[in-house]
């Protein structure tokens, strides 16, 4: 990508998940948004199209599910790599279909269960995102490591793609209490996290996966931190439209509970957002193409 200026704001997509059930995809757990990958590809490809005519520039890979913890190990180990290289095969014809000018990030989700940093164990990690990372590569513009849930999983992830020369980024979830202090799910602290991240030479650091009302103090203190390090760095936002998540949140046991958020509430946070110092700003889960269309036209007013 470009050099992106303070000014600028770039939309990326929302929550594929949810938008594939929305638009009629096969959709269960454990399988979640893979499950439309092993039995609808074309509805994967029509939830892309949908956020790129609803106004994002950058489109994620729908790899997320692409892991052991929603596949199965058996699953997984047969068809695990298959699979993240469909979803970014995908993404691209997507692109391609849209005629527009639109970026492909690739994903890198939480290997061993989103939110949980109690259950990382650096091997497993490391070989289930160089895996996925394999799969992806050929077919992405950039790197987006999502819902990081501590400074360990960002260790070990940042060690994997420091293979490729693709811009890199990732994004840490965040506690979904409000504090005065803002924290990763481990308990780290966002500064430990930035301080931590500039000096790994990743070219963004974003915020995901948690309630919108806890992001603002996050980017404001990342944004801090970059600058008092004299670090350029992305600073990107994708929050959920679920209810508060606790430390012992079981993702495949239930579907998650959701609020409702409409277009213009979500619109009204991106704005503080921004404000604080975002300049990549996108949805996550419950997130559909109707809220980024109500980004994009921000975006296009200012």
């Amino acid at each position: 990508m470009e050099a992106i200026k303070m000014t600028d704001v770039i939309i990326l997509d929302g929550g594929m998940g949810r938008e594939l059930k929305r638009i009629g995809a096969p959709f269960t757990q454990p399988q979640w948004s893979a499950q439309a990958l092993i039995e609808s590809p074309k509805h994967v490809e029509q939830a892309h199209l949908g956020f790129i005519e609803a106004g994002a520039e950058i489109i994620t890979v729908n790899s997320y599910a692409c892991v052991p913890f929603h596949l199965g190990e058996a699953l997984y180990q047969e068809r695990g790599a298959e699979l993240a290289s469909i979803a970014a095969q995908l993404a691209r014809e997507a692109v391609i279909k849209s005629n527009r000018k639109v970026v492909v990030a690739g994903s890198i989700p939480p290997a061993l269960g989103s939110y949980r940093p109690d259950l990382f164990e650096p091997v497993q990690v490391k070989e289930i995102t160089q895996t996925l990372f394999e799969a992806q590569e050929a077919y992405v513009d950039l790197w987006l490591a999502e819902t990081v849930a501590s400074i360990a999983e960002f260790d070990a992830i940042s060690q994997v793609l420091s293979q490729t020369d693709k811009p890199c980024h990732y994004a840490f979830t965040l506690q979904d209490d409000l504090s005065d202090i803002p924290k990763l799910r481990s308990g780290e602290t966002v500064e430990e996290a930035t301080l931590k991240l500039c000096k790994s030479g990743a070219e963004g650091i974003f915020f995901n996966c948690s309630i919108p009302e806890v992001m603002e103090q996050a980017i404001a203190k990342a944004k801090a931190i970059t600058d008092e390090q004299g670090i350029d760095v992305a600073i990107g936002v994708f929050a959920n439209s679920f209810t508060p998540i606790g430390v012992t949140h079981e993702a495949n046991d239930t579907i998650q509970s959701m609020r409702e958020l409409s277009p213009e509430d979500y619109l009204e946070f991106a704005k503080q957002w921004h404000h604080a110092g975002a300049t990549i700003i996108g949805g996550c889960c419950g997130i559909y193409p109707s809220h980024i269309k109500a980004l994009a036209e921000w975006r296009d007013s200012k």
